[in-house]
């Protein structure tokens, strides 16, 4: 039987383990974590845009736009109306289409400003300079 040796840590290690095991050894047990893949910047990000424009689905909640049209009319008409299904589908998809135009441009306007990221600027001078045609709201 071999004798155990004390270690650096207070642990206890096999002669034949190198210094080297035990301190990798005495780590793994310090930090417990496990290493994993660390993917660079922006690639998660390219995977969610690919997988959403990919999809043909609602990307806005269907019960919170729902709420939020509601509000909108409660407060301009002071009175109940009602929507039908298609109605209110009808106006999320025409919700979501013009957002998304939106946001086009504004990174459009971002990239001649020489930016990857778009400000609160960028969509302030898409919806000034944008033909009246094309304003919903």
């Amino acid at each position: 039987m071999t004798k155990m040796q004390p270690h650096f840590d207070g642990s206890k290690i096999k002669p034949e383990h190198s210094l080297r095991e035990a301190a990798i050894q005495a780590l793994r047990r310090k930090t417990n974590k496990i290493t994993r893949y660390r993917a660079k910047p922006g690639t998660r990000a390219l995977r969610e845009i690919r997988k959403y424009q990919k999809s043909t689905n609602l990307l806005i909640p269907k019960l919170p736009f729902q709420r939020l049209v509601r509000e909108i009319v409660q407060n301009e008409f002071n009175r109940g109306l009602r929507f039908k299904g298609t109605a209110m589908q009808a106006l999320q998809e025409a919700t979501e289409a013009y957002l998304v135009s939106l946001f086009e441009d504004a990174n459009l306007a971002a990239i001649h400003a020489k930016r990857v990221t778009v400000h609160p600027q960028d969509i302030g001078l898409v919806t000034r300079i944008r033909p009246s045609d094309k304003k919903m709201f």
